[in-house]
């Protein structure tokens, strides 16, 4: 069926099959894909009610001014050139995304590094890879992933370190449910009991910042047990004796590992006995061992696990670093990062003349670029005066995001080239430039495993929108730099870029060679394939041979000491904040949110902390909780659960201006980074949370979006559902700011229903035009509101019935109950309440659930939620 394409979300890298009819879209997994053999999880399942053109940037734009394509080129040119004359070319920076394709990526390198002359160009997978890519070429001499998913399929051990695999790549974790139904084992390595470590073998509540402590207790005991392979060791591997040296220099006993990472010594036990005698282990390590200002420790620590054991380069066995963006892996190729060079070549000087050479280019970057954080501080202290921000939200994804605002607000000149018109980073742009988005692009992504898929065109591009690889090439061309610019389709840029893989490639496992001469026709037909590239194909694993890209073809392993976190709690912020992602959104939400079944999950901002914690604070299930760091505020709903360690809390970073200002997450984490790669660290911030104590709250439904009025201190969320907006919102007013926002919310004439209860403080009014509902409010000072549901689905009735409007009068529905129970199964709408009745009724195992209520038979995402609430039923059966 249709147009065989890549998903444009995370890592996986799952192929799609969609069908286009006009701008509507039927979209199915590709079953020959190898990534996903045809399974989607519930993001990409959505990718048809994301494609519609409402909220896009289609034209050009100068301020608030419409422009010609012409103008706003030779506008960035100008003022890239003029600020370049004037204060070098250090003066100018590009950050990029793991959204934008490899030929997007390869172009923006080249005009940066080749032309401009900087190296003032990275890549929001600064946040979430950068970590991982400092271990590889610190063990393996290049940014190389020894593995591919077939090993997930074969190993009998899978140890997730810091990898929430159930909600962050659900299509490889439901791929590893055949490999469980066989035997394999899990072990989660995690703070908190996340879906992945609720399903786990075995699960390892470590204290924050702790990892390193327990990988290096790991290969300590597994040196007691002689269960290292010095055979391989003595063959492929340097810094073993470095490594063992530094192990000496702690107690490495299991009791000392266990009290310092906070786990039980029988489970660490347990977990080290596991290692030991499982040959075929596959160790994923992802965000939560990354974003970290120990994230290249935590990284070496792994890689260091296995060279000593020899457990790389082999079927089912391999360290694993699974990426978060559906194109991370093409730009740490490309040279989107600020620290390489494209083609994995670094500063040196013979690489610098190399690519020079190659590019025939009038000038090359002397060094390495400034990071992503360093690059923002320096647009804050005014180094920068330029930025050009491509496809990508830093103004919520940042840490310490208060102060990239300002930094973005005081720099003279920002463009932003994006395909949604609105967006919290766009706010800041003096030039808005209108990109393809999923679906109009044309071109290549690699994933996780290094292969290599064709993203294809399904709609031709709306209004004026370009392909960001075309964007860049005209204004490259209107500085000057034409005849290093001048493809005239995406295959000549990957062409280009193969080339330039294979030229004076003496060694350099990253070789697109034989792609090289690929002609326009291959180009289109391309199958997916991981590199390097053969005459005879592909390459599945790395290092079989046992040699690696290092000068003597010898891995090292590089000893890492264990310490605590970079900024410690205290008795003013005596909690560690983790911010992270929810199952069904993606990044800043400007494409989820546009799907209302990706909203149902998980709706509203939110902090998960442990009882023992809130009950002392007087914080309730579903209060709004107060949470401060030292760099910011955010309100959110708070959850209660034992799945959080004590201690710590939690708080997912999706929300924006537009769905949640107070909400945002990463105003409060603290700008620490990781001194290598520099990647920040997000998984701890000293934090402490307050009752937010409000005086009155509300809701308003409206079929379009509402911002509230300026000058009122509202925490107020935005929640899309089918047919219409929820506007949750609450306050510590008085009667004077309720009327404001009514007033605010009330200004369109229409047919009114009212009902108002002074003494209560309870409002509530129903506009309707014509005989469809337009507007509800709902405010109350105390008592509970009443469910949504049923409000929803009232904006989908194509007429208001007399029971109906009796129903909004009285502020329930009539003569039926509402399950306004936790949305489980965000595909097919199914509740957490129709689940537990069909528990009660005898559903004892996931399918049998999925056979009575049809969750967990879409995606699978879903899947480990529905297998706990069977476990919570039986648990009550039995009391």
């Amino acid at each position: 069926m249709g147009v065989r394409t890549a998903c444009p979300y995370c890592g996986v890298g799952c192929g799609v099959r969609a069908a286009p009819d006009g701008r509507a879209l039927a979209v199915m997994g590709d079953a020959e894909h190898p990534a996903n053999l045809g399974r989607l999880c519930s993001k990409g399942t959505a990718l048809a009610k994301t494609v519609g053109l409402e909220g896009r940037l289609l034209h050009p734009m100068i301020g608030t001014r419409r422009v010609s394509w012409n103008e706003a080129t030779q506008r960035v040119a100008g003022k890239f050139a003029e600020t370049i004359a004037r204060h070098g070319p250090d003066s100018v920076a590009f950050y990029v995304s793991g959204q934008v394709l490899t030929e997007d990526y390869y172009a923006a390198n080249k005009l940066m590094k080749g032309f401009i002359g900087s190296g003032n160009i990275d890549t929001n997978s600064r946040l979430c890879m950068a970590s991982a890519v400092i271990a590889h070429k610190l063990a393996f001499g290049a940014d190389l992933v020894p593995g591919c998913y077939e090993d997930l399929d074969l190993a009998d051990l899978v140890v997730f370190s810091g990898h929430n695999a159930a909600w962050t790549h659900p299509v490889l974790y439901r791929r590893m449910e055949a490999a469980r139904a066989r035997g394999q084992r899990h072990v989660v390595i995690d703070p908190r009991r996340t879906d992945t470590a609720e399903a786990a073998d075995l699960h390892l509540a470590l204290a924050p910042q702790s990892d390193v402590r327990l990988w290096n207790g790991l290969l300590a005991d597994l040196i007691r047990r002689g269960a290292v392979d010095r055979g391989y060791i003595a063959a492929h591997v340097a810094g073993f004796a470095d490594v063992e040296a530094e192990l000496a220099q702690a107690d490495q006993s299991p009791a000392a590992v266990a009290a310092d990472c906070g786990v039980p010594i029988a489970d660490l036990e347990t977990f080290f006995r596991l290692f030991g005698e499982t040959p075929r282990t596959v160790s994923l390590f992802s965000m939560g061992a990354n974003q970290s200002a120990q994230g290249v420790a935590k990284g070496s620590a792994i890689l260091n696990v296995h060279l000593a054991t020899g457990r790389i380069g082999k079927p089912g066995a391999c360290p694993f670093s699974i990426t978060g963006q559906p194109n991370a892996m093409g730009g740490r190729e490309t040279g989107g990062m600020a620290t390489t060079l494209a083609g994995h070549m670094d500063f040196d000087d013979a690489s610098r003349a190399r690519v020079q050479r190659f590019w025939g280019s009038p000038t090359i970057a002397p060094t390495a670029g400034l990071k992503a954080i360093d690059m923002f501080d320096a647009v804050a202290d005014g180094r920068i005066k330029a930025i050009w921000i491509m496809a990508t939200n830093p103004a919520v994804s940042l840490p310490n995001a208060s102060r990239i605002r300002a930094a973005l607000a005081a720099c003279p000149f920002v463009v932003a080239s994006d395909c949604m018109a609105e967006t919290d980073t766009l706010s800041f742009a003096h030039v808005k430039l209108p990109a393809l988005a999923w679906g109009e692009k044309d071109g290549t992504v690699t994933n996780s495993e290094r292969r290599i898929s064709r993203q294809r065109r399904l709609f031709d591009p709306p209004g004026e929108a370009r392909a960001d690889w075309k964007i860049i090439a005209d204004v490259a061309a209107a500085m000057g730099f034409g005849d290093g610019f001048g493809w005239r389709s995406p295959a000549q840029v990957f062409r280009e870029w193969a080339r330039l893989t294979a030229y004076e490639n003496a060694g350099r496992v990253l070789n697109l060679g034989p792609m090289a001469t690929i002609t326009p026709e291959a180009y289109e037909a391309l199958e997916p394939v991981q590199w390097p590239v053969t005459p005879a194909g592909g390459t599945a694993r790395l290092f079989t041979d046992g040699r690696y890209q290092t000068p003597d073809g010898r891995a090292r392993m590089v000893p890492v000491a264990a310490r605590g976190p970079a900024e410690a709690t205290s008795g003013a912020f005596p909690l560690s904040l983790n911010t992270g992602r929810v199952r069904d959104h993606w990044h800043t939400m400007t494409r989820t949110a546009l799907a209302p079944e990706l909203c149902r999950h998980a709706p509203e901002p939110y902090v998960e902390m442990h009882p023992a914690d809130a009950e002392p604070l007087g914080i309730g299930e579903g209060a709004l909780t107060r949470v401060q760091t030292a760099h910011g505020e955010a309100i959110a709903l708070a959850r209660l659960t034992d799945r959080q360690r004590p201690g710590s809390v939690f708080m997912p970073m999706h929300w924006t201006e537009a769905f949640a200002p107070s909400g945002r997450a990463n105003p409060l984490v603290a700008p620490q980074v990781d001194p290598r790669s520099g990647q920040p660290e997000f998984k701890h911030t000293p934090a402490r949370v307050r009752a937010y104590r409000e005086t009155w709250r509300g809701f308003f439904l409206a079929r379009g979006a509402w911002t509230a009025p300026s000058g009122l201190e509202l925490v107020w969320r935005r929640i899309p559902q089918a047919g219409c907006q929820l506007h949750e919102f609450a306050g510590r007013g008085d009667a004077r700011e309720r009327s404001a926002v009514q007033k605010a919310l009330t200004r369109k004439a229409g047919d009114v229903l009212r009902y108002e209860d002074p003494a209560a403080g309870s409002l509530r009014e129903a506009w309707i035009d014509g005989d469809r509902l337009d507007r509800v409010i709902f405010f109350t000072t105390a008592g509970a509101l009443p469910p949504r549901e049923w409000l929803v689905d009232l904006f989908e009735a194509d007429a208001l019935t007399a029971a109906d409007r009796m129903a909004l009068l009285m502020g329930r529905p009539s003569g039926r109950a509402v399950d306004a129970s936790p949305v489980v199964c965000a595909c097919r709408g199914v509740r957490a309440g129709r689940i537990e009745t069909a528990v009660a009724a005898g559903c004892a195992t996931v399918d049998a659930v999925g056979e009575a209520t049809g969750g967990g038979t879409s995606c699978g995402s879903c899947r480990p939620e529905i297998a706990r609430l069977i476990a919570k039923g039986e648990v009550r059966h039995a009391a």
